[in-house]
């Protein structure tokens, strides 16, 4: 894993105002480009890969940097802000190692997991830990589904972009984002975009340019104790439908309004 895990150097578009005691009597400032540091994951032999959108974002030019050394530019083929998933191509012609994709759904809860990036720049770090949970949701008043794994696996800054893999090496997710006291470091949960959701994104930025997304054709919302309340229901677990949209997927399916899906 560590051989298809890179380094990635975003120089952004967007510059910073630079400020010293010469400039403040002067009046006059300097603009300095921003520079991003994350890490990529590559998943074919000819150097298709993914990262984190927030990674490349406003691009200017990026860099990845082997496990060996080598730096190559790349090009940004694709991203979905909502997946925070981007797909680079290394630009050149030679076989790179790659990490194959596992089924994220059959990952468990307890399960062990290695995280490899490279965090404060440092390259080729692996961390170990579990699944922590499946299917969480960071942000419930967004109207963007969520569905990151949830790992204690050490993950920090530049980790991003970076593979969670299983016992066997196979990726099981794109790490993301952590969990943070306000410093911007690790303190117990990190979370990565689940490979199935990934594999999608990118399969669909090569074909489409864009992700096809699908509708279900429901409203309705998330149940706990106090809407089993005011529904008068006892489950409290699963999700109410309250309507469904005529010829959606889900009236073709047989589904109706006061159905739970569990």
């Amino acid at each position: 894993t560590i051989d298809a895990v890179v380094h990635i150097t975003n120089t952004s578009k967007n510059k910073y105002q630079h400020y010293n005691l010469w400039d403040l009597f002067s009046g006059s400032t300097k603009s300095y480009p921003r520079v991003g540091m994350g890490s990529g994951v590559i998943v074919s032999p000819d150097g298709y890969l993914i990262t984190n959108n927030h990674v490349i974002e406003n691009a200017g030019q990026i860099e990845v940097t082997t496990n060996d050394n080598r730096i190559f530019t790349a090009e940004l083929i694709g991203t979905d802000p909502s997946s925070d998933i981007a797909v680079l191509k290394i630009i050149g012609d030679q076989s790179f190692p790659y990490v194959r994709f596992a089924d994220s759904d059959q990952t468990r809860i307890g399960e062990w997991v290695l995280a490899v990036g490279n965090p404060f720049n440092l390259n080729s770090t692996v961390t170990a830990g579990i699944i922590s949970a499946k299917a969480r949701d960071l942000n419930p008043y967004d109207a963007t589904s969520q569905s990151f794994l949830q790992t204690d696996a050490a993950v920090n800054s530049g980790n991003s972009g970076g593979a969670l893999v299983n016992n066997d090496g196979d990726l099981i997710g794109i790490n993301t984002a952590i969990t943070s006291n306000g410093m911007g470091t690790f303190i117990g949960y990190s979370f990565a975009v689940p490979s199935n959701i990934a594999k999608k994104v990118i399969e669909d930025l090569m074909e489409f340019g864009n992700v096809q997304t699908a509708i279900l054709g429901v409203r309705g919302g998330e149940l706990n104790s106090a809407a089993a309340e005011n529904l008068e229901i006892a489950n409290t677990e699963g999700f109410y439908i309250s309507e469904v949209t005529e010829n959606s997927g889900a009236a073709k399916a047989g589904l109706k309004a006061n159905d739970i899906i569990i």
